[in-house]
């Protein structure tokens, strides 16, 4: 009886040492890893949108005083990638009316955009050159950066709520052409 019970105790012990070397293992402090280290960026397959930019769905936002163009974002277009990528159609009207639709996502992270694709002659046109660009603070069409700033981001992190993402841009609310400033209120250079 003695024995059985020390071989019992044994298997406990033995199985509760197990247990805390193995969660002592997935501590990165235990085996070494940084756990402030950046995590790896992997983007997900994109899907080229099927279908022109739609008309009724364009809602327009404001960028700057020094630009001449007009910008809209197709709202039905919006999709919040699992990625942390915020892809649209965007479509900017020149001064003459004439209009060019293109295919962007937006990553809050990084703060970087990426062309997928442009709407040429009724279809979309892949972007071959695509890759992730740093997005502008400091030039006239610098809608990446009002969409950014005004919309698809909460500081650096991606908006998951496609809700609060038409919210912010409806025309009343949107802030993002202004610049962006510190919290003691003094604007960025």
């Amino acid at each position: 009886m003695i024995k059985a019970l020390q071989k019992t105790r044994l298997c406990v012990l033995s199985a509760f040492i197990g247990a805390i070397l193995t969660a002592c293992s997935t501590d990165p402090m235990v085996n070494g890893g940084d756990p402030f280290a950046p995590t790896i960026f992997k983007e997900g397959a994109t899907t080229m949108p099927l279908n022109p930019p739609n008309q009724e769905k364009l809602q327009s936002f404001y960028v700057s005083r020094e630009t001449i163009f007009k910008f809209s974002i197709d709202t039905s277009s919006i999709l919040i990638g699992a990625d942390g990528v915020t892809r649209y159609i965007v479509v900017i009207t020149n001064p003459s009316g004439d209009q060019q639709a293109q295919y962007e996502g937006i990553r809050c992270d990084s703060y970087q955009w990426k062309l997928y694709a442009s709407y040429e002659s009724g279809v979309w046109r892949p972007n071959p050159l695509s890759a992730w660009k740093d997005i502008k603070l400091h030039a006239p069409n610098r809608y990446q950066a009002a969409l950014a700033q005004g919309a698809l981001c909460s500081f650096n992190s991606q908006e998951t709520r496609l809700p609060a993402i038409l919210r912010s841009l409806n025309p009343d609310k949107f802030t993002g052409g202004t610049q962006p400033s510190n919290s003691f209120g003094v604007i960025a250079n």
